[in-house]
C-alpha cells in the first residue's frame, strides 16, 4: 500500500488504482466484527436484507416471523455498540404480512419507501414515514422473489417470481399488473434486474432455465442460457438450453453489467457473459445449496477480483470470480444462512440466518498489526505507551533558535 501512496504522490498511478488496490485488500480480509452486532428482534429465522442504496445508512430485514425491521447501521463509535431498530414492523401492526416475508428492497432513489413481498400471496409498497403500505399487489399463488432495478429512470417496474410460470412486471405509477413474460414452465424462483441496463431482466426457476428478457420487446425473452453452450455434453441427460441441471434459485449481476452469476440446487455456481450468453466455464466446485427458495447471495463492488459471498450451510463461502476458487469460509452462525448483502461503500457484509441472528462482518483495518508493532515498541520500556510513541513520530522537529 505504500508503494501505491508514492505512486500516487509522484503522479505514476491514477486514483482508480489506489481506490481498487484498498478497496480489494478490504474486502479479502473481512472477519466477523468485534465490536458491533445488530440486535436481535426476530423471533424465527431471518429470510432477506437488503441495504439503501441513497446513503448507505439504513439495513431492513424481513422473517419467518412476518417481522420487517429497520436498523441503523451508520453509527461507528469505539467502544462497542449495538445497532438497535429504528421502527418494525410487527404482529402489532394491522399491516403486518400474514405469513413469512420472503424479500425485501428499498426503492433505488428514495429511503422514503420500501417493498416487501411474502408468503401471504401479497406484494406490498411501504411508506416509510407512517409505515403503512401504499400499494398492495395481490397474486394468485405464492411470492418467491421479486425486485426494482437499482439504475431505473424511465420506468417502475417491479418484476415479480411467484408460484406460476409466468413472470409479472407491476407498475409503481398505476398500480397495477401491466406486464406478464412467458417462457417459463415452472415456477420462477428468483428475479433480478441488470445493473447496467434498466430494461433487462434475468429470471431462474425450477424448470432449470434461467432467461434474460428487455421487457421493452414484442418478444420479450433475448436468451435462455444453456450451461453446455449450444452442444450436448458427454453423458448429460439434461436438455439443451437448461442452465442448471436442478432448480435456478439464486442470480446476482456484477456491478458493472457485464457478468450473471448463477446458483442451482445442483450445487454448481455458473458465470455468464450478458452480451454473449455464453457460459464462462469457471469452475467453482461443488457448493451445498441447501435452500430450495430464492437463495441471496451476493457479489463484492469495487475489488479486483470480484468475490462472491454464497451461504452454504451455517458459514458462507467466498469464491474469486476470475478463478472459481474457494477463498476462504466465514463462520459465525449457528444455523443455515439465508441471505448476505454487501455494503459497497463500507466494504461490509451483512448475513442473516436462521439462527435469528443478523451478523456485520468488517474488513480488517490493520487494528491488530497496530497493536503488535505498539507491543514491540513498549516491550523494552513499559513506562513507554503507544501514545508517546505517536507523540514523538509526528513531532516538529524545528527549532525557532537561528543560533
Amino acid at each position: 500500500m505504500l508503494g501505491f501512496l508514492a505512486a500516487r504522490e509522484n503522479g505514476t498511478h491514477f486514483a482508480e488504482a489506489l481506490a481498487r488496490a484498498e478497496t480489494t485488500r478490504r474486502t479479502f480480509s473481512l472477519e466477523l466484527s468485534k465490536d458491533r452486532e445488530v440486535q436481535r428482534i426476530h423471533e424465527s429465522g431471518i429470510n432477506c436484507l437488503d441495504i439503501d442504496p441513497v446513503e448507505g445508512r439504513y439495513l431492513l430485514s424481513g422473517g419467518a416471523d412476518c417481522k420487517i425491521g429497520i436498523f441503523d447501521i451508520e453509527c461507528r463509535p469505539q467502544e462497542n455498540i449495538v445497532c438497535e431498530p429504528v421502527c418494525t414492523i410487527g404482529r402489532s401492526s394491522r399491516y403486518v404480512h400474514k405469513h413469512s416475508v420472503e424479500t425485501v428492497q428499498w426503492y433505488p432513489h428514495d429511503t422514503g419507501m420500501f417493498t416487501s413481498s411474502a408468503m401471504d400471496k401479497r406484494l406490498k409498497v411501504w411508506d416509510t414515514n407512517t409505515l403503512r403500505p401504499a400499494e398492495v399487489f395481490p397474486f394468485e399463488s405464492n411470492i418467491y422473489s421479486h425486485a426494482m432495478s437499482p439504475v431505473a429512470s424511465k420506468h417502475c417496474l417491479i418484476a415479480v417470481g411467484t408460484n406460476i410460470s409466468q413472470v409479472y412486471l407491476c407498475d409503481l405509477k398505476s398500480g397495477a399488473s401491466t406486464h406478464i413474460l412467458k417462457g417459463h414452465k415452472g415456477a420462477i424462483l428468483t428475479v433480478k434486474w441488470s445493473t447496467r441496463d434498466e430494461f433487462l431482466l434475468a429470471t431462474g426457476g425450477r424448470d432449470s432455465k434461467l432467461m434474460l428478457w428487455d421487457v421493452r420487446r414484442a418478444k420479450n425473452c433475448l436468451a435462455t442460457f444453456d450451461q453446455h453452450n449450444g452442444e450436448k455434453g458427454k453423458g448429460s441427460s439434461q436438455a439443451v438450453n437448461t442452465a442448471h441441471n436442478g432448480h435456478v434459485n439464486g442470480l446476482s449481476f456484477t456491478s458493472d453489467g457485464l457478468m450473471l452469476l448463477s446458483y442451482g440446487t445442483d450445487d454448481r455456481l455458473r458465470l455468464w457473459d450478458t452480451f454473449t450468453g455464453k457460459n464462462s466455464l469457471v469452475n467453482f466446485g461443488k457448493i451445498d445449496n441447501v435452500i430450495r427458495k430464492a437463495s441471496k447471495f451476493c457479489i463484492s463492488n469495487g475489488s479486483n477480483p470480484d468475490l462472491a459471498f454464497i451461504p452454504t450451510y451455517s458459514n458462507i463461502a467466498v469464491f474469486d470470480m476470475e478463478s472459481g476458487d474457494l477463498v476462504t469460509n466465514l463462520h459465525g452462525h449457528f444455523n443455515n444462512v439465508n441471505a448476505c448483502v454487501f455494503h459497497p461503500l463500507y466494504h461490509e457484509l451483512y448475513s442473516s440466518a436462521n439462527d435469528n441472528n443478523i451478523l456485520i462482518w468488517e474488513p480488517d483495518l490493520g487494528r491488530k498489526q497496530d497493536i503488535e508493532e505498539d507491543d514491540i515498541k513498549t516491550k523494552g520500556n513499559p513506562s513507554i505507551s503507544s501514545t508517546a510513541i505517536l507523540q514523538s513520530a509526528t513531532q516538529d522537529t524545528w527549532s525557532d533558535d537561528e543560533s
